[in-house]
């Protein structure tokens, strides 16, 4: 029998705290609580959780000083916040979480969020060099990508930002972090630079450039690559 992944739930209102455990427990996890940020590192020491669920209220220090924190320890981490500020979810990207959900949230969304997270847990630990969305194919290692068993010429910025974002499936990379991982740090605030070249992107690989399923944008925070189209 499969041990079951666990969820350590970091969250201040005992309601919520509850209701995330519920949930958490009827879709077959180990569910943790800690109601406070440092309870919630001590847990994370000790029960080594997966995946990690993190309000940014918390009572003793903010959820954004939490994140490299947590991420440094290996785990998986889902912001589930009621702050809906566009700034606030790219300074929790940046800083290195996986995934944001804002609140008040569908618990099936939520579960769905885990599910994805602990999928690309488990391909980032094998290591897949190939992505395949629909008729498009990147081969990481072999840095070819094909649509419709057609290779698709592409420059190498373009290249660069789509296995950026290849490497992240289903996950928002932030502007900032395109800009730096491709560019170089004196570009990150050059946003209309990746505009372009998403653009560029949509025109050679999307089946409709002008409604994408492939690259999607974040308004505001950056783009997700989805592995289902």
């Amino acid at each position: 029998m499969p041990i079951p992944a666990k969820v350590l739930i970091v969250e201040d209102d005992a309601h919520i705290r509850r209701l995330l455990r519920v949930a958490a427990e009827r879709a077959g996890y180990k569910a943790g609580e800690a109601a406070t940020a440092r309870e919630g590192l001590s847990l994370l020491d000790i029960d080594k959780p997966d995946v990690v669920l993190l309000d940014l209220g918390l009572p003793d220090r903010d959820g954004l000083e939490l994140i490299q924190l947590i991420k440094a320890r290996g785990a998986t981490l889902i912001v589930v916040s009621a702050r809906d500020d566009t700034a606030e979810k790219v300074a929790a990207l940046d800083l290195g979480a996986d995934d944001y959900l804002t609140k008040p949230f569908d618990t099936e969304e939520l579960l769905a969020r885990i599910r994805t997270a602990l999928r690309h847990r488990l391909a980032d630990q094998t290591a897949q060099p190939v992505v395949t969305i629909g008729e498009v194919i990147i081969d990481l290692d072999s840095r070819r990508v094909l649509r419709a068993g057609e290779e698709v010429h592409l420059s190498p910025k373009e290249y660069g930002v789509l296995a950026e974002l290849a490497r992240r499936p289903d996950r928002i990379v932030g502007h900032a972090q395109l800009l730096r991982d491709v560019w170089g740090p004196a570009h990150e605030s050059r946003v209309e630079y990746l505009r372009i070249v998403i653009r560029n992107l949509r025109q050679k690989l999307e089946p409709d450039p002008a409604q994408p399923t492939i690259i999607r944008n974040e308004i505001g925070v950056g783009y997700r690559l989805t592995s289902a189209v």
